[in-house]
C-alpha cells in the first residue's frame, strides 16, 4: 500500500499543476500538455521517481488528460459552429496513423532521448509563439493530396513525441494556410482527440518497471495525476478564459513563450549534459 504522506504530497503537487495548466489553456489558448509534461517530470522526480521510463509516463499521462479536455473543447466549439468538420475528417486518418507511430517510437525510447526530443520541439514552439506573425502564409487553402498525406501524420507523430494535443502544431499549420484563428483553434481541439485516443490505448499496454513508477499507474498512465489534473483544469480553464476576455493576452503570450523556451533549454541541458 502506498505511503499516505507520499500520496498527500503527490496530490498537492498535481492539483497545483492542474490549476496552472487550466488557467494557461483558458487564457492563452495553448494546450495544457506543453505545461503538463515538464511539470509531471519535475513532480515525479521530486517525489523520488525516475529512471529510463519516466518521460514515457509523463507523455502518456499528459495525453490521457487531453482526451477529456479536447472532447470538452470540441463540444463547446461545435455548439458555436466553429469546428471545420471537412478539415477534421480529411486529416483524421493521417493524424491517427502518425499518433500510433509516435506511440510505438516513444515506447522504445528512454527518458534522456525523449527529454532531448521534447526540448527541441518545445524550443521551436516557443520561438514561434514569441516571433510568429498572424499574417504569415504558406497557402490560401489547406493542402490536399500528397502534401496532406505528409503533413497529417507529422502532426500526430510530433504531438505524441511531446505528449500534447493538436493545438501547438495544428493551430499554426492551419493559420499558415489561411484558416481563421477561431476556426483553427476549434478544429485543432478535434486533432487532440485523434492524437490522444489511439496513443493512450497503446500506452496502457506499455510495461513500466514497478520500482520507477508512482502509485496507481496503469501501463504508462498515472491514474492519480490524470484524475487530479482533469478535476483542476475543468475548474480553472473557465477562469483563464474570463481573464482572456478582460485583458490583452498578447503580452502574456510572449511571457509564456519565454517561459517555454527556458523550460525547453533546461530539458535539453538535462538530456545532453
Amino acid at each position: 500500500m502506498p505511503d499516505t504522506m507520499l500520496l498527500i504530497q503527490m496530490a498537492v503537487m498535481l492539483l497545483a499543476i492542474g490549476a496552472f495548466a487550466g488557467v494557461l489553456a483558458g487564457l492563452l489558448g495553448v494546450g495544457g500538455g506543453i505545461v503538463l509534461v515538464p511539470a509531471f517530470f519535475y513532480a515525479f522526480q521530486t517525489l523520488g521517481y525516475g529512471g529510463p521510463q519516466l518521460m514515457q509516463m509523463c507523455l502518456a499521462t499528459s495525453l490521457a488528460t487531453i482526451i477529456v479536455t479536447s472532447l470538452r473543447s470540441v463540444h463547446a466549439h461545435n455548439k458555436k459552429g466553429a469546428v471545420d468538420w471537412t478539415i477534421l475528417r480529411s486529416w483524421a486518418p493521417g493524424i491517427v496513423i502518425g499518433a500510433i507511430i509516435g506511440m510505438l517510437l516513444v515506447a522504445q525510447l528512454r527518458t534522456v532521448t525523449l527529454q532531448a526530443i521534447f526540448g527541441g520541439l518545445a524550443l521551436i514552439v516557443g520561438l514561434y509563439m514569441g516571433f510568429g506573425r498572424s499574417e504569415w502564409r504558406l497557402g490560401q487553402v489547406m493542402p490536399t493530396g500528397l502534401a496532406r498525406a505528409a503533413l497529417s501524420p507529422a502532426v500526430g507523430f510530433l504531438s505524441v513525441l511531446m505528449g500534447i494535443g493538436g493545438g501547438s502544431f495544428g493551430v499554426p499549420l492551419m493559420s499558415l494556410y489561411n484558416t481563421p484563428i477561431h476556426r483553427a483553434v476549434a478544429t485543432a481541439a478535434g486533432f487532440g482527440v485523434l492524437i490522444a485516443v489511439p496513443s493512450v490505448i497503446g500506452f496502457l499496454f506499455v510495461q513500466i518497471d514497478p520500482s520507477g513508477r508512482p502509485p496507481f499507474t496503469l501501463g504508462a498512465v498515472n491514474l492519480v495525476a490524470f484524475a487530479l489534473v482533469i478535476a483542476m483544469t475543468l475548474v480553472t480553464a473557465p477562469l483563464g478564459a474570463k481573464m482572456a476576455h478582460a485583458m490583452d493576452p498578447r503580452p502574456l503570450r510572449r511571457v509564456f513563450a519565454v517561459f517555454l523556451v527556458l523550460v525547453a533549454l533546461n530539458m535539453l541541458r538535462k538530456a545532453l549534459f
